[in-house]
């Protein structure tokens, strides 16, 4: 995976929040081992897929699975470039501060959702078209939507730690490491939305050899660790 100095790229990615906590926590490791670096922009996937749609310009996509394939099949996205790099669960987010409410079974939950006064959630997101849907399935859809507070260019959890929502449903890893915020517990197994990120490349990438140097990286046992350690699974090749 060496490269020297001189033949560093910049690979410009586009990449769901939910992959933030791993890309900044690895983008030095490759730096150091390739000597190519990471220019970063973080969206929810219906947003970014709009983006490629449009034209704009990248190298790498993390988003979900369907959405990579829907850009391979328009031609956004090189074809056959799709690595399925990790899997992660739903969870709840509360304030750090506060008692940790019962989230277990779906009982539990529906509970805790209809006792909550306020909940975050991105219009803009998948985590926020599955929450909606939760409420749905729970039968709740009616009492909740009074209390929701929808949030724009930023993720949900920030409303929780700042103390706008009592409580968020978003993947694990964007509850991960957030300061004033804390896990409360995984949506119930019957619930459960188990996300996949894939990552695929540019049909027009300008840096081709370097993204594909990193979705090499990303899927290695060196990469692993730091995946796990963000409230992911890696998917091993």
């Amino acid at each position: 995976m060496g490269a020297t100095t001189a033949g560093a790229a910049e690979i410009t990615v586009l990449s769901t929040p939910t992959m933030q906590g791993v890309l900044t926590d690895l983008a030095p490791v490759f730096t150091r081992a390739t000597g190519h670096t990471l220019g970063l922009t973080l969206e929810g996937v219906p947003a970014l897929k709009r983006r490629i749609e449009a034209g704009e310009t990248f190298d790498v996509a993390l988003l979900l699975p369907a959405a990579i394939d829907d850009l391979s099949k328009s031609g956004k996205i090189a074809v056959g470039s799709r690595s399925d790099i990790a899997r992660t669960a739903a969870g709840v987010a509360v304030s750090a501060g506060a008692k940790k409410p019962p989230v277990g079974t779906s009982e539990d939950l529906k509970r805790t959702l209809l006792a909550a006064k306020t909940i975050s959630y991105s219009r803009d997101s998948a985590s926020g078209s599955y929450f909606l849907h939760l409420l749905d399935r729970l039968g709740i859809e009616t009492e909740v939507k009074p209390k929701l507070l929808a949030v724009t260019g930023r993720s949900p959890v920030e409303a929780v730690a700042r103390g706008e929502a009592e409580l968020t449903v978003i993947t694990v890893p964007n509850i991960v490491d957030v300061e004033s915020v804390a896990l409360a517990g995984l949506i119930p197994e019957e619930l459960q939305n188990y996300t996949t990120l894939s990552i695929g490349v540019s049909a027009n990438a300008k840096e081709r050899k370097a993204a594909e140097q990193l979705i090499a990286f990303l899927r290695s046992p060196a990469a692993a660790a730091a995946i796990r350690s963000k409230g992911l699974e890696p998917i091993v090749p």
